[in-house]
């Protein structure tokens, strides 16, 4: 391709063979793309009246200089521009960490980068940055997780509610709207909650509901229950029982003339949605009416 045609095809000046043979060079598709992007800048409103008006009414010594861009400046001023975009893209998009979630009635597995494991539970979101592992075993969680962390040098899960800090250990961190807790499996974990550290040891569970920290639960289990597809709770108000069966089904919930805030002491299946309906429903003795993907659950004198 000869140097000149690119100012020439900004100029109309190509002629037909000419035009044809700059199409089929390497760098036409690069340069339209970019002559595209430039008239689709718009300019500000003008309003010539308005501006001529100004101008008579101001006195000038001097006429000024009105010097007009040629295409082709144009078209290095939108290249530069291109430029310096696409560099800040890059360095931004490479800036970011690793980021995996799990949708409704989803269960994901993933291996970080010191082969430490986090099992995500439904609707849930980890991120980390993998570039910066071996010094910064940082992980940000949305929702809940199982960990099973690989001994080393600190590692910390962060929320919105507290941070959960271990060396090397198995636990299991939730945190919801309005729902916190961080269960110890094996090893020793720290809570840190409204400013407070707490050390949590295996066999131990630490709940805070709405900002308040409700008790230390003992549990006598290895994993957490939903690994094994089952959702366990312990005088838990209604409400988050509720909303977890939401989350692990898939079924848009609601309710009428009940309590959500009466405690729920039991387990329900995360893999059998009608056996799961009875298992809440029967101990809270209420009442569901199940239609497509909607539950309707409602006081045993309801309609």
């Amino acid at each position: 391709m000869q140097e000149n045609y690119l100012a020439k095809w900004l100029n109309n000046e190509l002629s037909e063979t000419e035009l044809a043979e700059f199409k089929n060079s390497d760098e036409y598709t690069a340069y339209q793309k970019i002559v595209d992007a430039s008239n689709a800048l718009e300019s500000p409103d003008f309003n010539a009246d308005d501006a001529l008006v100004a101008l008579k009414n101001k006195r000038v010594l001097n006429d000024p200089k009105v010097v007009q861009l040629s295409p082709f400046k144009r078209f290095l001023r939108v290249a530069a521009a291109a430029a310096i975009l696409l560099t800040g893209t890059y360095f931004y998009v490479n800036s970011l960490g690793e980021a995996i979630s799990t949708d409704y009635a989803e269960n994901k597995e993933i291996v970080l980068p010191d082969n430490s494991k986090v099992i995500l539970n439904a609707d849930s979101k980890v991120t980390y940055s993998e570039k910066k592992w071996d010094t910064n075993r940082n992980v940000k969680l949305e929702g809940e997780a199982f960990f099973k962390v690989a001994k080393g040098k600190r590692f910390t899960v962060a929320t919105a509610s507290g941070d959960v800090t271990v060396l090397g250990t198995q636990f299991n961190v939730e945190n919801r709207k309005d729902f916190f807790e961080v269960t110890c499996y094996e090893g020793l974990v720290s809570v840190s909650f409204n400013g407070k550290e707490t050390k949590l040891p295996a066999g131990n569970s630490f709940v805070a509901i709405k900002g308040e920290v409700i008790s230390d639960q003992v549990q006598n289990t290895t994993t957490p229950s939903w690994i094994n597809k089952e959702s366990t709770f312990k005088s838990i108000p209604l409400k988050y029982v509720l909303d977890e069966f939401q989350r692990q089904h898939n079924i848009i919930v609601e309710t009428k003339n009940i309590d959500t805030n009466l405690l729920y002491t039991g387990s329900f299946s995360n893999t059998d949605a009608n056996l799961a309906l009875k298992s809440i429903s029967t101990p809270s003795r209420i009442k569901f009416k199940l239609e497509g993907n909607k539950v309707l659950f409602y006081a045993e004198n309801s309609q």
